[in-house]
């Protein structure tokens, strides 16, 4: 590959080999000033992680290349700096889709190019009467995460142990391979206390910034599902549902995006439509599958009264901005309030074998020992 495509892909290990042969000082790409253009389009890159995709661009000059290839090492840096495995997984997919962009274009045009690609991860797939052939082992490995019913194995035609796919599909099971190779190689461990240091500004920003949007958009472990908890505009897209009335499209994503996020399964989620009047299994499945694995976010608080799905405020909700907010905010009430119940029992138990210890026979146990 010309080191344009390598900039453009640097997670391969082509790029790598190049970067590194490049030999380039870390100290000087932490600090030097001719350093700096790098160091601000890795925060940059980074920072697009919150949007979704990382931006690729043009190149004007050779310049402008090796930019974009060493921004790559040092994003990674100020990733594990902050070292938060959700935020992980939000960069991880980032790049990756960033990658599918490009490579759903270029597999129509050159699917050799993209081939080259696949073997970079060991994918063994050849091209075919302007189809893919991928071996069964390499298709399950990175379709198993996808969801919807047409990735199933058993939906698809396999001849002598390869499975024919289509050419954007073949793109999309690399991005899932992509992911999974960012995500597995970060952090990196061990990054020495004065390359923290140099970094440690933009870190701070960047956890700010994680923190920010995680209590906006609810992206934190809520635990195990508890329905009690549901802010009262899910509680009423809900109670609709039972009572077989059919939501409002808007509605009926923030409802399927919050109780995905929520960590209900899409089967649960499936299920819980069972009983609206215009139920379609296949084509609720899809829908709710389609959001899942794109990992949409529930609307925000204001985007759900600008579509009308704003019902029912209580005193919590003048409190938070998103509906995943409310849900978080209650779980962690109610952990914080099992906690100090736990603590005040442990402490009269603890109280109980004391009192329990005090010696009785022979009268007045303190009475006799201040006497000796």
């Amino acid at each position: 590959m010309s080191p344009e495509e390598l900039a453009l892909f640097p997670f391969l290990t082509e790029t790598t080999e190049y970067v590194e042969e490049l030999d380039f000082s870390l100290d000087s790409l932490m600090t030097s000033i001719a350093f700096e253009s790098v160091r601000r389009r890795g925060f940059e890159r980074v920072m697009q992680a919150f949007e979704g995709e990382v931006s690729k661009p043009s190149f004007a000059n050779d310049k402008e290349v090796l930019s974009e290839l060493l921004s790559y090492p040092y994003a990674r840096i100020l990733v594990s700096c902050v070292s938060e495995p959700a935020f992980t997984r939000r960069y991880a997919l980032a790049e990756a889709t960033a990658a599918h962009s490009i490579m759903k274009k270029a597999v129509e045009k050159d699917p050799e190019f993209v081939l080259d690609i696949g073997r970079d991860f060991g994918v063994s797939a050849a091209e075919s009467d302007e189809h893919i052939r991928i071996y069964f082992s390499d298709y399950i490995r990175y379709s198993l995460s996808m969801k919807d019913l047409s990735w199933k194995l058993i939906n698809r035609h396999m001849e002598h142990g390869y499975v024919t796919i289509q050419r954007e599909e073949f793109a999309r099971l690399l991005q899932e391979a992509i992911r999974k190779r960012i995500e597995s190689s970060l952090p990196i461990p061990e990054i020495p206390d004065d390359i923290r240091e140099a970094c440690a500004e933009q870190v701070a920003e960047l956890k700010s910034k994680y923190e920010e949007q995680r209590q906006n958009l609810g992206d934190a472990d809520l635990g195990e599902v508890d329905f009690t908890m549901f802010p009262p505009c899910i509680n009423k897209a809900l109670s609709n549902v039972r009572e077989g009335v059919n939501l409002a499209h808007s509605m009926r994503f923030a409802l399927v995006s919050f109780l995905l996020n929520a960590g209900m399964t899409a089967d649960d989620v499936v299920n819980a439509f069972n009983v609206s009047p215009d139920f379609s299994e296949e084509k609720t499945r899809y829908q709710v599958e389609h959001i899942a694995n794109n990992q949409y976010k529930t609307p925000s608080c204001a985007t759900m009264q600008t579509y009308g799905n704003c019902f029912g405020k209580d005193n919590m909700c003048a409190k938070i901005r998103h509906p995943l907010g409310y849900y978080s905010a209650l779980k962690f009430l109610a952990a914080k309030r099992k906690a100090e119940e736990e603590k005040f029992g442990k402490d009269e138990e603890e109280k109980a074998e004391k009192d329990e210890e005090v010696p009785v026979e022979g009268g007045n146990a303190v009475a006799e020992s201040t006497s000796e």
